[in-house]
């Protein structure tokens, strides 16, 4: 099974280096500079699942991309898909399955239209990752998980072929016959912690010491959960239960990766993550008052930003 990784940054770098230790045939799609710092140094992983330095990893840049692959994993932030969806499009042929793991929904209907919706499958990771100073991907904490899917939730061969590629290098891959179900609750988590975090520029824990502030966590959970469960996607079961319980534990430190971002003075995927909420909570008439202003909130950080 051929795998095109795109990009070899912190999720991209991670999973694909994974497959690429166990034994497995990938190749990353990679801008200049990556293929440079790949040529030189290597795919180098820090992790508390252990370390390796991967040298030499087959890459590869758009320009020179001519054949088709079984699978594309894509996981870039949604402002860059646009890009790579024209980056990586000469790999897709007539059974290339694509796997994206990015945050929301919208960015299926963009691979749908481009790729048809049979040749796409759904998709998710959870896992704390970052590149470093020295270029190098950095696991954070121990946890990972990627999960995949037919979105009609059959357990298809060429899922159940993936799977089988996926587990013999990834701790925590596995398939999923409620692959939409799934997406839809890691959205809802993601979103409320990013929402929140955002907004008040602090922790779970602070939110929470502060007065109101279990009330406020709880209340961007109401509304996110509601949303859901006006697509169809109501948030449940044992997954359910311990997102609230994240978003409730005292003296958490945890924060969304954009609040990491503002505080960097990085892009974030407001308009992914937090508007194509808001615009489905339109559509279904889903009142979202603390949405909205932790949106607004970060459309001012963009446009301050420039």
């Amino acid at each position: 099974m051929r795998i095109l990784v795109v990009g070899a940054g912190a999720i991209g770098g991670y999973f694909g280096g994974r497959l690429l230790q166990a034994g497995r045939d990938v190749t990353f799609l990679v801008r200049p500079r990556r293929a440079a710092e790949l040529a030189s140094s290597g795919l180098v992983i820090r992790s508390p699942n252990g370390d390796v330095t991967l040298k030499n990893p087959p890459a590869v840049q758009a320009d020179s991309l001519k054949q088709a692959f079984d699978v594309v994993l894509l996981s870039c932030k949604a402002f860059d898909l646009d890009d790579a969806v024209t980056s990586f499009a000469p790999a897709v042929g007539p059974t290339t399955a694509i796997i994206p793991v990015l945050n929301g929904m919208r960015h299926l209907d963009v691979l749908d239209q481009r790729f048809g919706s049979a040749r796409v499958l759904g998709g998710l990771c959870a896992i704390a990752a970052t590149l470093n100073e020295k270029r190098e991907v950095v696991q954070l904490q121990p946890m990972q998980s990627i999960n995949y899917g037919e979105r009609d939730g059959t357990l298809s061969d060429r899922v159940l072929a993936i799977d089988e590629t996926f587990r013999s290098g990834i701790a925590g891959a596995a398939a999923s016959r409620n692959i939409l179900q799934d997406m839809w609750e890691k959205w809802v988590f993601l979103a409320s912690l990013a929402a929140a975090t955002c907004l008040m520029r602090t922790s779970v824990g602070n939110i929470l010491a502060a007065p109101g502030g279990k009330d406020f966590m709880l209340g961007m959970l109401d509304e996110t959960s509601a949303i859901a469960t006006s697509a169809g996607f109501p948030p449940g079961g044992p997954f359910f239960e311990r997102v609230r319980g994240m978003l409730t534990a005292e003296g958490s430190p945890m924060t969304a990766s954009m609040f990491r971002d503002v505080k960097a003075g990085l892009p974030v995927e407001a308009d992914h993550i937090i508007g194509d909420l808001i615009a489905r909570a339109e559509a279904a008439k889903v009142p979202v008052p603390k949405l909205r202003i932790a949106y607004t909130h970060l459309k001012a950080y963009e446009k301050q930003r420039g």
